[in-house]
């Protein structure tokens, strides 16, 4: 006898993006997550002068790659020994790096 084969669950057409609910949760929390970053983005450019084109890209990005090309833009305009600006730049660091969590370059330093 031969085990009965699993189920393929093929949304209907009238309902693009349908998916099993885990498929959509992670596209939930997939969201919640650039749009936090974005924020985070927003936030650190805040009441800067010369950050006005910055705001603007930042605004208008769909995707967690464009915030990922826009960083070295952001860290340039937040250069300085200001505390405030060093704040903000690990502000954008820490939101970088929930996102995107393997793309940093392994250190030599090593947690017991």
């Amino acid at each position: 006898m031969q085990p009965a084969a699993p189920r393929q669950f093929n949304p209907s057409p009238a309902l693009p993006g349908a998916g099993l609910p885990g498929d959509r949760d992670a596209r939930v929390a997939a969201r919640r997550a650039f749009v936090a970053l974005k924020l985070t983005f927003l936030h650190a450019l805040q009441d800067l002068h010369n950050a006005d084109w910055l705001r603007t890209q930042v605004r208008s990005a769909e995707d967690p790659a464009d915030l990922w090309l826009l960083r070295a833009p952001v860290f340039a305009v937040l250069n300085g020994a200001d505390p405030e600006r060093r704040q903000r730049r690990q502000m954008v660091r820490r939101g970088l790096d929930s996102l995107f969590p393997d793309l940093e370059p392994p250190s030599a330093f090593s947690p017991f």
